[in-house]
């Protein structure tokens, strides 16, 4: 029997490699793994959310109830913030905002360029407690947050650089003609910030203020999820919702609680994490009900 030379031989048993793998792993596998998920129901479909036939998205991703403006729709529940794309929830922009806790001092913007400016991490919870706070009637006081709704910040010039006298005061996130959240520092008045104005041999000091310990105000109604597509919210920021969406619905508070509750999942395993409210089925049950 006339044998194969070497080269060929090796080809062909690359080949029949090939072949084996693209029929088990390319062909066999996804399909068990496909029949398998279908045990999972409409999860394995992305648990799709339909409304009169319409896709109206998904109960695993989060969305905006907002108007066209981008203000939130009063008769829905509002999810919590995200840092996924330029409106949030951006499925293709998934991600955090990346800013730390040591993020307090904003970039003001110019007039010649008012959106040259940024937000540290302190304004954007301080402007989003203010709002919340404002939609629901609600003090949305914060500690270290201004009446105005940004970061109550103070950047001190000593005369010796880190010691000695204060001799100039600045509230570095309140730009001028802003009026200053607190008058004196250390017997000196307290200015303005004048933006793309060097700030930086100024000692940070931010001022805790007379907020109340506990705010009205829960976090996850003023912080963004590591991913920026969360579809949950913290029972306590529905129930802080359920008044105004009672009252936008013409519905008893009690049903909308009960919807609330039923709408409530437990902790994962039973102790990890804590009870979340899905939003986009709350609001589909609710327009429902309606």
């Amino acid at each position: 029997m006339t044998r194969l030379p070497v080269w060929l031989a090796q080809h062909l048993a690359g080949l029949r490699v090939i072949a084996l793998l693209t029929l088990t792993v390319g062909l066999v596998y996804p399909l068990a793994m496909t029949g398998i998920a279908q045990a999972f129901g409409n999860r394995a479909a992305g648990s799709l959310v339909q409304v009169n036939g319409h896709l109206s998205g998904s109960s695993l991703l989060g969305q905006n109830f907002t108007d066209a403006a981008g203000n939130p729709v009063p008769k829905y529940f509002q999810p919590r913030p995200s840092a996924a794309g330029t409106n949030g929830y951006d499925p293709t922009a998934s991600g955090a905002g990346n800013l730390g806790g040591e993020s307090v001092v904003d970039t003001l913007p110019t007039s010649s360029d008012p959106k040259s400016g940024s937000q540290g991490l302190l304004t954007q919870v301080c402007a989003r407690s203010k709002a919340v706070g404002d939609l629901e009637g609600v003090d949305g006081s914060r500690p270290y947050c201004t009446a105005d709704g940004v970061g109550a910040v103070l950047g001190a010039f000593r005369a010796n650089g880190l010691t000695g006298n204060v001799v100039r005061v600045v509230s570095l996130n309140q730009a001028c003609p802003a009026t200053p959240f607190v008058q004196n520092y250390e017997g000196v008045t307290v200015e303005c910030a004048t933006p793309a104005t060097d700030y930086s041999a100024a000692l940070i000091i931010p001022v805790r203020g007379a907020a109340p310990a506990v705010p009205a105000v829960p976090a996850d109604a003023v912080t963004a999820s590591g991913s920026g597509l969360d579809p949950d919210i913290s029972v306590s920021y529905a129930k802080l919702q359920a008044p105004r969406v009672a009252r936008e619905r013409h519905l008893p508070l009690e049903r909308v609680q009960a919807l609330v509750s039923a709408h409530t999942t437990g902790r994962a395993l039973g102790f990890l994490g804590e009870p979340a409210v899905n939003v986009l089925e709350l609001n589909r049950a609710l327009d429902r009900e309606s």
